[in-house]
């Protein structure tokens, strides 16, 4: 009988994870990748502790994150050169490695990804393997609604436990640090409407609309709110919220996808759903919104970006996230995503990054997902269950701390 949950923890079958008989005779000999990490390391540095008991001390060529890693197993370097992150989660899932804190260590590849190169992903066979796997998941109609519900139809009590009150599942905007985290959500919900100038009368149309808290503020700034979704848990937990608020004339949560919605609205606003999207649907996606929108409408993106520099290595790599997490996503490419939007008559103003609120915002869930684990307040998962989604928030939180990631909300006009 299976678990909640398990199709996620048993989500790599299909994928590489540089494991096998071959691997275990040969894993001794991968310890010239400690060579290739010390020499590539530009910033901080790892105190390692190799199976056999040596200590090593990589990188330290210049200050920056200090990860500790022990190694109990030679198969961690292996399937950390051959399968990359997806091999490096299996190795930490088997405790063939172990860290104090692996947040640092995340942070530490993050901070370096540049002068890392193609150390840490996935190379040869095991690279074809896993981007097959990967493409196989595309984000076409027929398998969108499919890989949204993967991950966001694990319950509503499973994402009401440990989020804030407000079930608002993105980076929060902190005002300041003794903000509280749903004081930050409703700050940066705030924040993107004001970019939209929502005023009374007018029409919104929110693709992703998570939970239902956008359009909740926004409805009750006047506005009609349209809210797309392909989560029949959301649909069913924003329409009661919206009852719940007396809004309910004003907002409609449709289950939809963005290609299928041809209307016309004064404003578009749309959190953290484009990296679900994937890069072949980018242009379908700014086709949409400018279908939808108004001549001279705004609309107000929020989305997570990685660094121009490694998008190439990174696109053609199934990494940990895409394996286990989101199948079908893909970080944006800002430079790429910004011409795209203008080529379609969708100016981009006004960005703002804010990193290190989402690596603030990441620790919470962390700490707020162990207290939940704590309590019992989320039945019916196993153990392998909570050390992926704990492994999870760690590996994003150490990828906004070394800078790679960042997330960052803009201001598009259709000309």
């Amino acid at each position: 009988m299976s678990t909640r949950g398990e199709h996620l923890v048993r989500a790599d079958r299909g994928f590489a994870t540089g494991g096998g008989l071959l691997a275990r005779l040969t894993a001794p000999a991968f310890t010239k990748v400690l060579d290739e990490i010390d020499r590539r390391l530009a910033v901080g540095g790892i105190e390692a502790v190799l199976p056999d008991g040596e200590q090593r001390r990589l990188g330290f060529h210049r200050g920056g994150p200090k990860a500790v890693v022990r190694l109990s197993s030679w198969l961690a370097l292996v399937r950390l050169a051959t399968s990359g992150s997806v091999g490096w989660y299996k190795a930490w899932a088997l405790g063939e490695w172990s860290s104090p804190d692996p947040v640092k260590v995340f942070e530490l590849f993050s901070a370096n990804a540049v002068p890392l190169g193609n150390v840490g992903r996935a190379k040869g066979a095991f690279r074809w393997v896993n981007a097959i796997a990967h493409r196989l998941r595309d984000n076409r109609p027929e398998t969108a609604r499919k890989n949204i519900a993967a991950h966001y139809d694990l319950g509503n009590d499973f994402y009401s436990a440990w989020l804030d009150d407000t079930m608002t599942y993105s980076s929060a905007m902190f005002a300041s640090p003794s903000d509280t985290l749903e004081e930050a959500q409703l700050n940066k919900v705030r924040t993107l409407l004001d970019r939209l100038d929502v005023r009374p009368g007018q029409r919104l149309l929110e693709i992703g609309c998570g939970w239902g808290t956008l359009a909740i503020e926004a409805a009750r700034r006047g506005a009609s709110v349209v809210g797309l979704t392909l989560s029949s848990e959301q649909k069913l937990w924003a329409e009661r919220k919206s009852a719940d608020a007396g809004l309910a004339d004003r907002i409609e949560i449709r289950l939809q996808d963005y290609r299928d919605t041809a209307e016309q609205f004064d404003a578009v606003a749309s959190v953290e759903m484009v990296e679900a999207v994937g890069q072949r649907w980018w242009r379908a996606y700014l086709d949409s919104i400018a279908r939808n929108l108004k001549s001279g409408g705004r609309a107000a993106l929020q989305f997570i970006s990685i660094d121009t520099q490694i998008f190439d290595r990174y696109a053609q790599n199934a990494d940990f996230i895409q394996t286990y997490i989101f199948p079908g996503g893909l970080l944006l490419d800002e430079t790429r995503f910004d011409q795209l939007a203008r080529e379609r008559g969708l100016s981009w103003r006004d960005r703002t990054s804010f990193g290190d609120d989402y690596a603030e915002t990441l620790k919470r869930w962390r700490g707020r997902y162990d207290e939940a684990v704590a309590r019992g307040a989320l039945t019916g998962f196993e153990e392998p269950f909570h050390n992926l989604w704990r492994y999870y928030l760690m590996y994003c939180e150490g990828g906004f701390r070394g800078g790679a990631i960042d997330v960052a909300q803009v201001t598009m006009i259709k000309d």
